[in-house]
């Protein structure tokens, strides 16, 4: 998933620390602090579309989050102690191929836990989410925040994070399959998105699409009440917040969205 953290200054500012942190801001794990799981949730469903929130993997595995791997959970804390930047992942076992990669962020967060039911040892990080207060975007914290989870990984011994990275901008493009979006590019050779941008600047490597990265399903009615529109007929819609199109099925009263994402692999050995 995404950083919603679209522009990118400069890290450095004013009183910012080694890491370009602003002044009094510093980063600490839900296993120090575990009573910020709260503060953490709120911050984190204040810039998803409803819809993005039933992801019935999500659903079923979210409290794992916390209960399994606290220490893999962390929140940037402004001078306040208020949670302005937030990162989710888990770790897990990956071979390093790229036939290996899970199929997308639900795949991905299903083979964690099933490592962990079967005692596999773990060597990779897996990033569920970055997300950045809307009140503090533009401030180069979605990056900051990056950096802080691959550290995370390493002090954990892991070798790899890797990231089914939602792109900030493809919700402008949602008809455009995300196989052409992630080939887009600037003038300078980088990617044109900035979430991926960001990745590629921190020492990711592009993997390739993921086009089917998360499954959402719901009855018309949940749609309706997801989206604000009315679905006359089948076919495919656009929604706000939307990555891609919803398939609605009038007969079948049922809409399926798919949500497109990028696979990015950061070697953390390095």
């Amino acid at each position: 998933m995404t950083a919603e953290d679209t522009a990118e200054p400069s890290r450095i500012v004013a009183g910012a620390d080694a890491r370009g942190l602003p002044a009094g801001h510093r980063f600490v794990s839900l296993a120090d602090r575990p009573e910020l799981r709260g503060p953490m949730g709120d911050h984190n469903v204040a810039v998803w579309p409803a819809f993005m929130l039933e992801d019935p993997v999500a659903d079923r595995n979210w409290d794992r989050l916390f209960e399994d791997w606290p220490a893999f959970q962390g929140c940037l804390l402004g001078p306040d102690d208020a949670v302005v930047a937030a990162f989710n992942s888990t770790p897990l076992w990956w071979d390093g191929t790229e036939a290996g990669l899970p199929i997308g962020w639900d795949h991905q967060f299903e083979r964690a836990v099933a490592d962990l039911t079967a005692g596999r040892e773990p060597n990779t990080l897996g990033a569920i989410q970055i997300v950045v207060a809307p009140s503090h975007q533009g401030r180069g914290l979605a990056g900051a925040t990056l950096d802080e989870m691959r550290a995370t990984g390493r002090r954990h011994g892991l070798t790899s994070l890797i990231a089914c990275v939602r792109p900030t901008d493809k919700p402008r493009y949602p008809l455009m399959p995300i196989e052409e979006y992630a080939r887009w590019r600037r003038s300078d050779g980088l990617p044109a998105d900035p979430w991926i941008r960001i990745h590629v600047r921190a020492g990711g490597r592009i993997v390739g699409p993921s086009p089917s990265s998360m499954t959402i399903t719901g009855t018309l009615d949940q749609w309706r009440s997801w989206t604000g529109l009315d679905f006359p007929v089948s076919g495919l819609y656009v929604v706000d917040g939307g990555a891609s199109t919803v398939a609605i099925d009038i007969a079948a009263d049922s809409g399926t969205y798919h949500d497109p994402n990028v696979w990015i692999v950061h070697d953390l050995t390095t």
